[in-house]
């Protein structure tokens, strides 16, 4: 059988949840992800190639060819097969995705012989797995299939559609689905994090997953010149949430994170009831031409349980939440009445269809289906639909605890007296503010000084105590060299220069001490740069620490006059937003934009993003701009 099979390891795609770094080429285990699936593809099949759309010569190095897709712009895993079957020399071609390095040693020879007994085009992987209830439900593995080679004109008439969804073909084609026992089998890694557990539960403490190893698989990968958001994407690959939940009164989850899903125990609405102050009828009844006089048999109020009964030509007066009466299925706003006359209501023809204005029982929220979904930051509105439910407690993450602290001779704190050459601590009060503001527990450790001993046992300290630590000051170039060995002596720490404005320098890493570990970010020293680095990088990161999932609130608005700005690098400045006078929204800049410029933030309401790729902004341009209420 392996010399009718040909196999396809499919590397074609951005790598989005891994921060856009290439997956197949990730160190795993003293190889690549890429290496491992090949090992254990190989011996399946008479020959292995590889679909891949960017660092081809890497690829290469395999000794396998490399197929980049026919279409453009990473159209997804139905391209790659496109391009596999255009070249598959074998009746048969085997696929299998590059992130999956623990693939069955039998996938191939039982896909094929279900492919021959069922007659099928397609043969597929399937595993049986357990949701969360408890439930086992069967899933799909798309990518781990066997196709015949025939079928690349059936493909391509599909992707001419505009369709990219895999399962969405298989479905025009006979298809054979083949259980696995071992759902691990099947497992992608789609993030570092995940790539990270894995290396540990492996034992492989020697070799971890380091941030330059993964950073040097970005294209392009520069320490000295990294764009803002390749930055992002490996932070938001490192961070994994924590795993501590806790049980609290509804009253205290206020701006807390959800640990798990909100599940309804009830129906709502309970049951069947009325949208509308009205009439109950009958949808039956309703007039196909001319009018209809109904009578009136009684009144339904919300909140109280009725035993009426409509019949033919019969109706109900009812109130808003009312339960609808039996044999009824409609309800006539009162205001759309023809006439009302003692007991009796008349209807015209059209104003009305059988159904409307009828909530039925359940279609807010069914009985056991999720109300709110964990990871949501519970807002006053949650609150309520919680207690709607009648749920006195849920549970929430615990809180976060990160320490932080600035760095410097030249500081001193509140209350001091400030010598000759010195500025007082402005940073720690900002970053007080805006942990506050995302709820974690803080904890301050003041100043410290620009000494080695000194700032490794605050490192230490602060490790052992917190989840993570926030530096101000101390990441620069001016850093001396002692200090970025010590940080890398502790744990695995980057020293970044990004191509941003304000806010260069950038320090990310882990931090051990004492078994136990913390988060590093190492934040610059100029005051606005703190605050843009914070919200541009921390936050982010710290929010997924806590599981949540909370974006930036980003609206576009109307350049009130021109920016300048050169390619290349991102810019962060402050503004002023406003309702312009045809009530749309429109921005302009608070001035002086240095970095050291406080007084800017305090009297800006927004900052304006501009990405890398941007230049100069025309009066009337639209641009991103990052609104600080709620933030700030």
């Amino acid at each position: 059988m392996n010399s009718k099979v040909s196999g396809l390891i499919l590397a074609g795609g951005r790598g989005t949840r891994m921060g856009r770094v290439d997956k197949g080429l990730q160190p795993f285990r003293g190889s690549t992800l890429a290496a491992h699936v090949l090992q254990r593809l190989a011996p399946q099949v008479a020959s292995v190639a590889i679909n891949a759309n960017r660092n081809l010569p890497q690829y290469e190095e395999y000794g396998c060819p490399v197929l980049s897709d026919e279409l453009t712009g990473f159209e997804g895993p139905l391209a790659g097969l496109q391009t596999g079957l255009r070249h598959c020399a074998t009746e048969l071609l085997l696929t299998a995705p590059c992130d999956s390095p623990f693939l069955p040693p039998d996938l191939a020879q039982r896909l094929a012989s279900a492919l021959q007994s069922q007659d099928a085009e397609v043969a597929v992987a399937v595993t049986l797995e357990a949701d969360e209830q408890g439930v086992v439900q069967r899933q799909l593995h798309p990518v781990f299939a066997l196709l015949r080679a025939g079928l690349l004109p059936q493909l391509d008439a599909y992707l001419a559609t505009g369709a990219r969804r895999m399962e969405g073909w298989y479905k025009s084609l006979r298809l054979a689905e083949v259980v696995f026992e071992d759902a691990a089998a099947f497992r992608n890694i789609n993030t570092l994090g995940e790539l990270q557990q894995l290396e540990a539960a492996n034992g492989q403490a020697d070799q971890p997953l380091t941030l330059a190893a993964v950073a040097s698989c970005l294209d392009a990968y520069d320490p000295d010149a990294m764009s803002v958001r390749d930055a992002q994407r490996i932070i938001g690959d490192f961070i994994t949430p924590i795993q501590s939940a806790e049980k609290v009164a509804l009253r205290s989850a206020l701006d807390r994170v959800l640990a798990q899903d909100v599940i309804s125990p009830i129906n709502v609405p309970a049951y069947d009831n009325s949208a509308m102050d009205g009439y109950a009828l009958r949808g039956a009844d309703l007039p196909q031409e001319g009018n209809v006089t109904l009578d009136v048999i009684g009144i339904v109020y919300a909140g109280r349980p009725t035993a009426l009964a409509c019949g033919a030509g019969q109706c109900v007066r009812i109130m808003t939440g009312g339960a609808m009466p039996e044999g009824c299925d409609t309800v006539l706003p009162q205001e759309l009445a023809a006439a009302i006359g003692d007991g009796t209501v008349t209807i015209a023809a059209g104003v009305l269809r059988a159904g409307d204005n009828r909530r039925f029982k359940g279609e807010d929220l069914a009985e056991g289906g999720v109300a709110i979904a964990r990871g949501k930051l519970v807002r006053p509105a949650d609150l309520g639909l919680i207690a709607s439910l009648g749920l006195a407690e849920v549970a929430v993450q615990r809180r976060l605890r990160v320490a932080f602290f600035s760095t410097g001779d030249e500081l001193r704190s509140v209350g001091e007296t400030l010598d000759t050459g010195c500025v007082y601590d402005s940073n720690r009060y900002t970053l007080f503010g805006m942990l506050q503001r995302l709820g974690c527990d803080v904890i301050d450790m003041g100043i410290v000084k620009d000494d080695t001993v000194a700032l490794e046992a605050a490192l230490r300290s602060g490790c052992e105590n917190a989840d993570a630590i926030i530096t101000s000051g101390g990441v620069s170039d001016g850093a001396a060299d002692y200090t970025r060995a010590m940080m890398a002596r502790l744990g695995d720490v980057a020293f970044w220069k990004l191509n941003m404005r304000p806010g260069r320098p950038l320090a990310f890493g882990k931090i051990l001490s004492n078994g136990r570990s913390a988060w590093l970010f190492g934040l610059p020293g100029n005051p606005v740069a703190v605050m843009v680095s914070f919200y541009f990088f921390a936050r982010a990161a710290l929010l997924h620490m806590m599981g949540a999932n909370a974006p930036l609130p980003l609206l576009r608005a109307r350049a009130q006059s021109g920016i300048r700005k050169r390619p290349g690098r991102s810019e962060f400045q402050r503004g002023v937003l406003s309702t312009g006078a045809d009530g749309q929204p429109q921005v302009r800049l608070t001035g002086a934009q240095g970095s050291g410029i406080l007084r800017s933030m305090s009297e800006a309401n927004c900052m304006v993003v501009l990405r890398d790729d941007q230049g100069n902004v025309a009066e009337g341009d639209m641009v991103d701009v990052l609104p600080f209420e709620g933030l700030l």
